[in-house]
C-alpha cells in the first residue's frame, strides 16, 4: 500500500468516526454558516463567469443549472477574486444520458489562482482551454477522477511550465454517473481542504499558502450540471 493510500485511509476513517458521533451535524467543520461572500443561482446567464474552451462546446447558465457540455478542455472562471478565509460550495452531477460528450470524467477545480504572466488581472492573459496553458498559474487544483483518469489528485501549481507538483494521489473516491457531488472547499490560511458529500478527501497544511485568487470549474470531454454555487466566510474553527 502506498503512503498516499494509507493517508487517505486515515482521513476516511476520521470522517467516518465524526459521522458516527452524537450530534455530529453541530460538530462538523463548517456547520455554522458564515457571512455570504458570493453566490450564483444560475438563473441569469453567464455574467459572473468567464469561459475558456479548447475545442468549443456549450456552456450555459439558466433555470438553476450551469451546464457544461464539451468535447475537450474547458475552464469556467468565477470572475470575482476571492480572498480567504472562505468556504466555497456547489453541487455537480456528471451526466450519462447518451449525449455526445457524456463521458463521465474530470470534475476538476482551480482555486486561489493567479497567472504569473498577469498577476494583477487573471483575465489579461488569453488562454484557450488546453490544460498545459494553465501551468503558469499559482493555484490549488483538484482532479476528481473517472474514466481514463483512474486517480483523484491534489496539486499545488507553482507557475512554471511543465511543473505541477503533486501533493496527494488516491485511487478512490471516483465519479459515479448521474450522482450528485456536494463539494466544499475550505481556504483558511494554511488549511486547504476539499470535501465531497461530507467526506474529507484532501486535508493539506500549506507552509506558504495561496490566500487569494480566482476559482474555476475545469473539465475535458464531459458533461456536467452544476447547481447551488456559494461562497461564505470560513468558520475559523475548521
Amino acid at each position: 500500500m502506498t503512503t498516499s493510500r494509507r493517508a487517505f485511509g486515515a482521513l476516511a476513517a476520521g470522517a467516518a468516526l465524526t459521522a458516527a458521533l452524537p450530534n455530529s451535524a453541530s460538530a462538523h467543520p463548517g456547520s455554522r454558516r458564515g457571512r455570504l461572500i458570493a453566490r450564483d443561482d444560475f438563473r441569469h446567464g453567464l455574467g459572473k463567469w468567464a469561459v475558456e474552451l479548447e475545442q468549443g462546446g456549450s456552456v450555459t447558465a439558466s433555470r438553476g443549472v450551469l451546464d457544461i457540455d464539451v468535447p475537450a478542455g474547458a475552464t469556467v472562471w468565477f470572475k470575482e477574486r476571492l480572498r480567504g478565509p472562505y468556504e466555497l460550495t456547489y453541487t455537480a452531477t456528471a451526466v450519462s444520458a447518451g449525449g455526445a460528450f457524456d463521458r463521465v470524467s474530470d470534475l476538476n477545480n482551480f482555486w486561489n489562482a493567479t497567472d504569473v504572466r498577469s498577476p494583477h488581472d487573471l483575465f489579461a492573459t488569453r488562454r484557450g482551454g488546453a490544460l498545459a496553458e494553465y501551468d503558469f498559474l499559482t493555484t490549488y487544483y483538484v482532479g476528481y477522477g473517472a474514466n481514463t483518469n483512474t486517480t483523484t489528485r491534489l496539486r499545488r501549481y507553482v507557475g512554471e511550465s511543465g511543473n505541477r507538483p503533486l501533493i496527494h494521489d488516491y485511487t478512490e473516491p471516483l465519479l459515479v454517473p448521474n450522482a450528485p457531488n456536494r463539494v466544499r472547499i475550505v481556504s483558511d490560511g494554511a488549511v486547504v481542504q476539499w470535501w465531497n458529500n461530507g467526506r474529507l478527501v484532501f486535508d493539506y497544511r500549506d507552509p506558504a499558502p495561496y490566500a487569494a485568487g480566482h476559482f474555476a470549474f475545469r473539465t475535458t470531454w464531459s458533461h456536467f450540471r452544476i447547481r447551488d454555487f456559494e461562497v461564505r466566510q470560513a468558520n475559523r474553527s475548521t
